[in-house]
């Protein structure tokens, strides 16, 4: 058997990621190595056993004899699961184990330098400050890293978040306090993710983050004695104390002196510097007038300035109207006409992350249609939200009133949900307008309004005439809280793994579940007293409802039963023995009690058997047509009653565990229960073969087209719908009772629908009632029914109902069908389908032409947001920033049970230790937007958004140099198109910008936003900020004018058709910054939202020769950069040198040379003539296959101080280079080892191998130095 030795010390990091990967081994599929799971020992390995000195721990030994492994790293990639040591492939692993060494390289040592003098561990040589200052800058690597990463690869922890958080465990645990954990949040983020998850959980327990002083237990041992002071560091400490003594001498004698006879005019009080983080628009601005940008712009960006006064005035100027810019909506517009309806979000509701990305997609999208010059309309609404709004009202009635529904009576209750919705109605707006969405809120809906209740009652009339809806009695879920049929979707499934006790409202005590109850039915007639049939069921309270058991007709077991039947316990009723295919053979003892009135199963099976079905619970839950003692008793008090009687009368055979899923009603946390009721239906199986032939015909395009697939699997399976709701607030039900005054027609009952009429009026209704039994309209008497439509049914209608059908009208003429349905996959089949079979049904055409589903949110953890986890955002906490007490009293004004607080709390604290920082509007639409290629869900990690924010800066700060560039007399060219004279870099810089309205362009046509995102956001950061300002600085300061002024004009559009690229995801920002830009005509549109989207067509300027000259600079650049970095030579301006294959490399080189010299901030670049020698003393690297780079180091560096650290590099080096030969040499290791580990392991020996070729030349050039 295999043992691992570990240190038992628990700081000892080495062997804590040894046993954390050890724990990822056992959760997966073994370890990497191929073995079984190791016994661990916390006793140092025997001598005995080992041919050489003890291994340094931790130490693997695979099997008596058997090969040894030591060493932190060696040993965790052992014991790491297979195929989980990155996200997968050559190159992830690559990047995997480039993080490890860096780990090992630098965290570590820096890591320790950092601890260990803060535990009193240090050496008299070393300074705890510039141990700090070291692990800082080991720490800058990962905190970039992570700004836009949850996980060092991939998206999950591998390998290398195992070694770098081991790595950090001492410096989170004894150094770095909140503050410093403030400035590297990133990191503290990705710490915190890690070690929360379960394997390290095992290992490490609760990770305490140091607090800023040490309990009594964590204090640090005896120090070494303090080195004596030098002179220098005595008279710096003297003058110190003198300054601080004349300080408190002078407030001393302040206090003392007695108050001046006449005072002096106070100054006026200096206004306080503002944190720069929470800089505001103070101006006076009416609401509707446009913002004053004539000021200069403040020193960074802060979204609560930029975010101000934009909205209002673009609402008030009609931007987000179609008929903004031409006469009519009808008026032909050449480019087309885009129409998108919202997903209406529930009256009572507030904004989530989910409403945050879909509004940030649909406003991208709306956005740049608009700007492409379509007439453009997104049609705001809200939808009524039938039970959600009632259970709001009803509790909010019952707090200030004590008073329900019933009491207070339908008409005065439903007063009091309008008094409400207009009180409150109105939140979800707002929101709305906070995330900049362009809605044309004239045309507003609620789907009670006037109109749409117009398209309600007609579509329901329509469709009842023709057959479509007709009434039955069928098995529904039913709330016995709420009192009501609810839909699929308001059904939560919770799993359970076996015995559970859940709280229900209603009862006092929890109720069993997750349990199979045996009982026995004894044979009726039987010659044995004994002979019995046993059924199990995990609702033992139905059994009073049982009609029948089931059997398979081929179990040999119940042959001898046929035409027999079972007594039932409690009543005088007969249970037929019924043979049936549904039964499962071999579950149980394969016999199944049959309930038809209250299991779907057992409803189908009493179809095909005409069995009765009885109903054995009311509306509220409570038992009937059962007898005493159980006759009125509640349904989970009957549950213990009947499981007391059957023990009674010996018939109870035995309980055990059952994994089941328990639904419940997501709005009242009742257990839900199927109950027969008299309902309204929609026949769907015609309207859904013409839905799903529209997609197989692809006159409906659904995207990503992987979801065609569910479409069809529902449409084929569908089942008819329910549509009635026991409610009073919602679209009553536009039918009607008939009862006939005449002898000769008998009375009728609820489910023959003969007895059933609709009506758009109720005379129009008894009309129809007339004519139906032949009688005048004085012998028909109606009453309506009581109950509601499902939400989903005046849903289903929103795509024509908001444009006033059946009426005829403008909008309904232009922009019905619309152009696209964009919204959440979950709601596929609730929504999208419905509207597409009702939109074919009634108005013969699609509702519209493409369906883009996007993912759904969960948190960085991959969770499902939920208020319990404290996991649920609203964007406005991350547009406006929030701590994490204002979570913690957020939680606290919810409904949360208190136990489900403290909880949430926890889960806040893990994820938010910091609270949430501002974000802003226009960041966290862009990161949502550049979310959505993680496929069916989206991992948001709000810190990633704050990544977004920090880009906002960039284009701030970015834009305020190039304004200053600019000049204040710049006058842009009345076109875009370039002079005569640009430079290398001005033609690069165009092209570049080609490529990105390119990319732009093609991916809002594709849905594919990060490809829009990444090329927008690469063209900002990486090569206008990064490379093209840079390059500009010295141009713009030079002597050549014309050279100067070509500069400005690209630069100029760079800004323009950058800033209009960018509109569409972020408009506060880049219509501050557009505002602040010259016109180039007088006639340009007011506002960057109208003004044209960059299309390749205008932007034509790519230039291959720029390009491929510029990435030969920027190749130099990086080159001279690492060997910077490698020589620590970063406040130094080395010469470099240039060696070249061919002269075409030389001539291309000398043209980018100066942008070189600028780029990589080198001293003189020069091209070496071929074949001509490298001066001595340069460090060398390569930049391409015909360029090498060679900085000069001689005079700039120590070659004996150099050398030393080389020689211990490359020993480590080769130690680490012999093992893995040894590993891969070891008997068995090609047919044992997984294949993705021989891969990491082949490319870890290349990877060292290549760094000892680099040592070795580093050593041959620092000896010639000697």
């Amino acid at each position: 058997m295999s043992i691992l030795y570990v240190s038992p010390h628990p700081d000892a990091f080495p062997s804590l990621r040894a046993l954390i990967a050890a724990r990822y081994g056992e959760a997966g599929e073994g370890p990497g190595w191929g073995g079984a799971h190791p016994r661990i020992s916390l006793q140092p390995p025997p001598t005995s056993r080992t041919p050489f000195p003890p291994p340094r721990l931790p130490a693997l030994e695979q099997g008596p004899g058997g090969l040894w492994v030591w060493g932190a790293t060696a040993v965790a990639q052992l014991l790491w699961p297979a195929g989980l040591g990155g996200p997968g492939g050559s190159r992830a692993a690559v990047l995997v184990q480039q993080w490890v060494s860096y780990a090992d390289t630098e965290l570590i040592p820096a890591a320790c330098g950092a601890t260990l003098p803060a535990l009193g561990l240090r050496s008299s040589a070393q300074d705890p400050q510039a141990a700090l200052g070291a692990l800082g800058r080991a720490l800058s690597p990962l905190e970039e890293w992570l700004r836009l990463h949850t996980y060092l690869a991939g998206e999950a922890p591998t390998l290398a978040d195992l070694a770098a958080v081991t790595a950090l465990l001492l410096p989170f645990r004894y150094v770095l306090d909140p503050s410093a954990r403030r400035i590297w949040g990133n990191v503290t983020r990705w710490f915190i993710t890690c070690v929360q998850q379960a394997e390290f959980r095992a290992v490490l327990g609760e990770v305490v983050l140091y607090s800023g002083a040490r309990p009594l237990s964590q204090q640090p041992g005896p120090e070494a004695p303090a080195p004596p002071k030098t002179a220098t560091q005595l008279k710096k400490e003297a003058k110190k104390r003198e300054k601080l003594e004349k300080f408190q001498q002078k407030q001393k004698t302040q206090q003392q002196q007695p108050p001046p006879a006449e005072q002096k005019k106070p100054k006026p009080e200096k206004r306080g510097k503002r944190d720069p983080g929470v800089i505001t628009y103070d101006l006076p601005t009416p609401a509707g007038e446009k913002k004053d940008v004539s000021g200069a712009m403040p020193d960074s960006y802060s979204p609560q300035y930029v975010e101000a006064a934009w909205y209002p005035w673009w609402e008030q100027q009609g931007f987000f109207k179609p008929e903004y810019g031409r006469s009519s909506v009808s008026a032909p517009n050449p480019r087309g006409i885009f129409m998108m309806c919202i997903p209406p979000p529930n009256v009572t509701g507030s904004l989530h992350l989910g409403h945050a990305l879909t509004n940030a997609i649909q406003d991208s999208l709306t956005r740049w249609h608009r700007m492409r010059g379509e007439t453009t309309l997104w049609n705001p609404g809200c939808d009524h939200a039938g039970i959600a709004t009632q259970v709001v009202v009803e509790k909010k009635l019952w707090r200030e009133r004590g008073l329900s529904r019933h009491q207070l009576g339908r008409e005065a209750f439903l007063q009091e949900v309008w008094k409400w919705k207009e009180e409150k109605g109105d939140r979800i707006y707002h929101q709305l307008k906070k995330l900049g969405s362009s809605l044309d809120w004239n045309r507003a809906c609620f789907t009670m309004d006037p109109k749409l209740s117009a398209a309600v009652t007609e579509a329901f009339v329509r469709l009842h005439e023709e057959g479509v809806i007709y009434r039955s009695t069928r098995l529904v879920n039913w709330s016995c809280t709420l009192n009501s049929a609810i839909s699929d979707i308001e059904v939560d499934k919770k799993e359970l793994t076996g015995r559970t006790l859940l709280s229900v409202p209603g009862y006092k005590e929890k109720v069993e579940f997750g349990v199979l109850v045996s009982f026995a039915y004894k044979v009726q007639g039987s010659d044995s007293d004994e002979e019995e049939v046993v059924v199990a069921t995990t609702r033992i309270e139905t059994m009073l409802g049982d009609v029948a058991v089931a059997v398979h007709p081929k179990d040999p077991r119940y042959q001898h039963l046929k035409g027999r039947s079972l007594t039932h316990p409690f009543l005088s009723r007969s249970l037929p023995v019924v043979f049936d295919d549904f039964v499962d053979m071999e579950f149980g003892t394969g016999a199944v009690k049959i309930t038809p009135a209250h299991d779907q199963n057992d409803y189908e099976v009493g179809q095909r058997h005409r069995l009765e079905a009885i109903s054995i619970m009311d509306s509220r839950g409570a038992l009937i047509n059962v007898p005493p003692p159980f006759l009125g008793l509640p349904r989970f008090e009957a549950r213990k009653a009947v499981l007391a009687a059957l023990k009674e009368r010996g018939l109870f055979r035995g309980v055990e565990d059952n994994p089941m899923v328990v639904p419940l009603c997501n709005r009242s946390k009742d257990v839900v229960e199927p109950l027969l009721r008299p309902q309204w239906y929609v026949r769907c199986g015609e309207m859904a073969q013409a839905a799903s032939a529209a997609v197989t015909r692809g006159d409906l395009r659904i995207l990503p087209e992987a979801h065609q697939r569910t479409w069809h699997a529902w449409m084929d399976n569908i089942r008819d719908w329910c549509i009635s709701r026991q409610l009073w607030w919602g679209h009553r039900i536009p039918a009607y009772f008939i009862t006939v005054s005449d002898p000769a027609v008998p009375p009728g009952e609820d489910p023959d629908g003969r007895y059933w009429v609709s009506g758009r009026s109720e005379a129009e209704a008894r009309e129809k009632a007339a004519k139906e039994f032949g009688v005048s309209p004085d012998k028909i008497s109606l009453q309506q029914d009581e109950d509601v439509l499902d939400t989903w049914f005046s849903s289903g209608l929103f795509p024509f109902s908001i444009f006033g059908w059946p009426n005829q009208s403008e909008d309904l003429t232009v922009f019905y069908p619309g152009t696209l349905l964009e919204t959440g996959h979950d709601i596929l089949f609730f929504w999208v389908a419905r509207m597409v079979m009702l939109g074919l049904k009634l108005t013969g055409k699609l509702p519209f032409r493409e369906v883009y589903l996007h993912a759904i949110v969960r948190d960085a953890h991959g969770r499902k947001m939920s208020k319990s986890l404290g996991n649920v955002i609203d964007p406005l906490d991350v547009i406006h920033g929030v701590s994490l007490q204002g979570l913690h009293d957020q939680l606290l004004s919810s409904n949360l049970d208190p136990s489900e607080v403290e909880k949430a709390k926890e889960g806040q604290k893990a994820d938010f230790p910091a609270g949430i920082p501002e974000c802003g509007t226009d960041a966290l639409r862009f990161g949502l937007c550049a979310y959505t290629s993680q496929g069916r869900d989206i991992n948001l990690d709000v810190n990633r958004i704050l990544g977004y924010r920090h880009f906002c800066n960039k284009l701030w700060n970015a834009t305020k140099f190039a304004l200053r560039g600019l000049g204040k007399g710049f006058v842009p060219s009345p076109t875009s198109e370039p002079g005569d004279h640009e430079s290398l870099v001005d033609r690069w810089i165009r092209s570049r910008l080609t490529e990105a309205v390119r990319l732009s362009n093609q991916g809002f046509q594709a849905y594919d936003f990060p490809a829009v995102t990444t090329a927008q956001y690469s063209f900002w950061l990486y090569e206008l900020c990064d490379v093209y300002l840079e390059c500009l600085k010295p141009v713009l300061n030079g002597v050549d004018q014309v050279v100067a002024e070509c500069a400005r004009q690209t630069l100029y559009t760079c800004l323009d058709v950058g800033l209009r690229l960018l509109s569409p995801f972020m408009p506060f920002v880049t219509e501050e910054l557009f505002q602040r830009l010259p016109r180039r005509t007088l006639q340009a549109p007011p506002s960057l939202c109208i003004t044209p989207y960059p299309e390749p067509s205008e932007c034509s300027w790519k230039d291959p020769e720029a390009e491929a000259a510029m990435d030969l600079a920027l190749s130099i650049t990086r080159a001279v950069r690492s060997l910077r970095a490698d020589y620590n030579l970063t406040r130094i301006r080395p010469d470099c040198f240039l060696e070249v294959a061919d002269e075409a490399t030389g001539a291309l080189a000398s043209a980018v040379s100066a942008y070189v010299q600028v780029l990589a901030s080198a001293g003189v670049v020069a091209v070496l003539a071929l074949g001509a020698p490298v001066p001595q003393g340069c460090a060398v690297a390569l930049a391409s296959d015909r360029c090498s780079v060679h900085l000069q180091l001689q005079g700039l560096v120590d070659p004996a101080r150099e050398l030393g650290k080389l020689q211990a590099k490359r020993s480590e080096a080769q130690r680490q280079a012999q093992r893995l030969r040894e590993r891969r040499a070891a008997s068995g290791y090609p047919s044992k080892v997984p294949l993705e580990v021989q891969e990491a392991d082949r490319a870890k020996l290349q990877q060292t191998e290549a760094e000892l070729r680099k040592v070795d030349e580093a050593i041959a050039l620092f000896q010639k130095m000697l």
